[in-house]
């Protein structure tokens, strides 16, 4: 695979991360999955990837042929028992996973310091604070699309940001969602979100020695 079908791989993979967890997956989203041809890698990735993709072909697989607005339903029922509530038992939020700071404050501070840093800020559409598990992989987005267009200095920024962030609280928050989510689209996206960080840790330390 050359340099910019990588660049291709990984935004793709980052988009449909976003599409699932920033709020409710829409209907056209669904009827995206469900009715569209999706292609999944062949190849091993890494081992939460690979059972992240896993999963997400058996549940397309299950859902295949269904009304999208019927399965748009159901995940609209579970991701607000997930991440809305009341008393949602899993909280996507750095802050939520940090012993180092307090819950939507200082870590919700710290996150945005990082952002600042590069010149980003969270886009207005996404309904949650900059340390929801979104806003940061829209980031990390922005972060692969500078990569791509030659700024070498993109690739330190991420090597912060995984270190200082993503890296600190992408495990609890997998272990929470094995522990509440049905096997699904939910469950599979958190264990490919798992595996990206894993993967983009690797790539960024071919780039950032040390």
């Amino acid at each position: 695979m050359d340099d910019a079908a990588i660049y291709d791989a990984r935004v793709e993979l980052i988009d449909f991360l976003i599409e699932v967890f920033w709020d409710t997956p829409t209907e056209s989203f669904v009827a995206d999955l469900v009715d569209g041809e999706i292609a999944l890698p062949e190849d091993s990735i890494t081992p939460e990837m690979d059972e992240g993709f896993a999963m997400l072909e058996s549940w397309l697989a299950d859902n295949r042929g269904r009304d999208p607005g019927q399965v748009q339903s159901e995940l609209e029922r579970e991701y607000t028992r997930l991440f809305v509530g009341p008393r949602p038992p899993v909280l996507p939020h750095e802050s939520y996973y940090r012993e180092d700071a307090d819950f939507l404050s200082d870590g919700v501070a710290s996150v945005e310091e990082t952002y600042g840093a590069v010149g980003w800020s969270s886009p207005e559409e996404y309904p949650e604070e900059d340390d929801f598990v979104a806003v940061e992989l829209a980031f990390l987005r922005h972060l692969v699309d500078r990569q791509r267009n030659g700024a070498e200095e993109a690739f330190g920024y991420e090597r912060v940001f995984l270190d200082e962030h993503l890296l600190t609280w992408v495990d609890p928050f997998l272990d929470d969602l094995r522990e509440e989510a049905d096997p699904g689209l939910f469950l599979a996206a958190g264990l490919v979100f798992r595996g990206l960080v894993a993967f983009e840790d690797e790539l960024v330390a071919q780039m950032v020695p040390g």
